[in-house]
């Protein structure tokens, strides 16, 4: 095994304990809150798992919803069956941290085949 071989687990082990991770699933809670505040004009409160800004514009967040840190922003895709979808992705936020982004990006844009998107359930998140 290559130096940079063995390199890459430990780097994982670092950038995804919760010392490192937690921090980063804060910052991004945080401006989650801040973005669904002002898209929402405040319209936030807890729901099934998350914290639930609605009737944000349309242009201000992904498909139906997004996720950021523990903050879904939505402009009404508030269905029992979204909700425990995107709470999964508010433990993945707090698992992966800030690490979540680039590994969601790499996960690719097709739900179908998104990792993450399968955990969180394809039929819940309105995929399947």
């Amino acid at each position: 095994m290559s130096d940079a071989a063995a390199r890459v687990p430990a780097i994982r082990r670092v950038i995804l304990h919760p010392v490192v991770a937690r921090p980063g699933f804060w910052i991004a809670t945080g401006a989650g809150l801040v973005w669904g505040t002002a898209m929402s004009l405040g319209r936030i409160r807890g729901a099934g798992g998350v914290i639930v800004a609605r009737r944000c514009p349309r242009w201000s967040f992904g498909r139906g919803g997004t996720t950021i840190g523990a903050v879904y922003l939505t402009n009404n895709a508030v269905s029992r069956a979204v909700l425990e979808h995107e709470a999964v992705h508010r433990a993945q936020w707090k698992k992966y941290g800030l690490a979540f982004i680039p590994l969601y990006i790499a996960a690719g844009s097709d739900a179908r085949t998104n990792r993450f998107e399968i955990e969180a359930g394809l039929h819940k998140g309105g995929y399947a």
